[in-house]
């Protein structure tokens, strides 16, 4: 099955560069590339020559569609917001509490995962522009929503639930940065005081 796979794999570039793609397509096949190596990769060290030769054309034919080295990063990040929301979305069939503590776990896990992408995601590390916060905002507002909806939270506490997102970015990001077998809370527990602290606030600001 490996085997299969990576022949598929070694076969694919050629059959791509073969048939001309959309612009669309051209764009979504660059940002896909971009987002797979700025997850591990600085953008001060994003490389625009192997970014246009793994997608089979020239430096000058990705600056057509992207005109600055900023405008491809802001792309992929933005990209990358979308898929944050994606991968942190509950089962909307579940009860409220439910989706609630799914949402939480599932961010949780998600910075786990990708820790110093989602730092420089919240801090703008490696590009100065303020669209690169308009990302953040986008994934804290997508996280709040689903909140909101899930409890049935009224307009006026909205604030509340954001800064609580807030805390529990800050929350996941000083817990994954400790070695597994070092944590002082294990997964579960953490979800748990995240979620404690969020009706605790809803409480208190009612």
């Amino acid at each position: 099955m490996l085997n299969s796979m990576s022949d598929a794999a070694a076969t694919a570039p050629t059959e791509g560069v073969r048939r001309r793609l959309s612009a669309d397509e051209r764009r979504r096949q660059l940002v896909a590339i971009g987002l797979a190596k700025i997850v591990e990769t600085p953008i001060q060290d994003l490389s625009m020559d192997d970014i246009a030769t793994e997608a089979g054309i020239s430096r000058g034919l990705l600056f057509h569609y992207f005109p600055t080295k900023t405008d491809f990063y802001l792309a992929c990040i933005a990209a990358a917001g979308r898929r944050i929301l994606r991968t942190t979305a509950p089962d909307e069939d579940a009860p409220g509490e439910e989706q609630v503590e799914m949402t939480t776990r599932l961010m949780i896990e998600q910075i786990e995962r990708r820790r110093g992408f989602y730092l420089a995601l919240v801090h703008g590390h490696g590009v100065a522009d303020p669209r690169v916060s308009e990302v953040m905002d986008s994934v804290r507002d997508g996280s709040t929503e689903r909140v909101m909806v899930a409890l049935d939270v009224p307009e006026a506490r909205r604030d509340v639930v954001r800064a609580w997102w807030a805390y529990t970015e800050d929350r996941a990001l000083t817990w994954a940065a400790v070695p597994p077998g070092e944590r002082p809370v294990s997964l579960s527990q953490l979800v748990a005081e995240c979620v404690a602290a969020l009706h605790a606030l809803l409480r208190i600001s009612s």
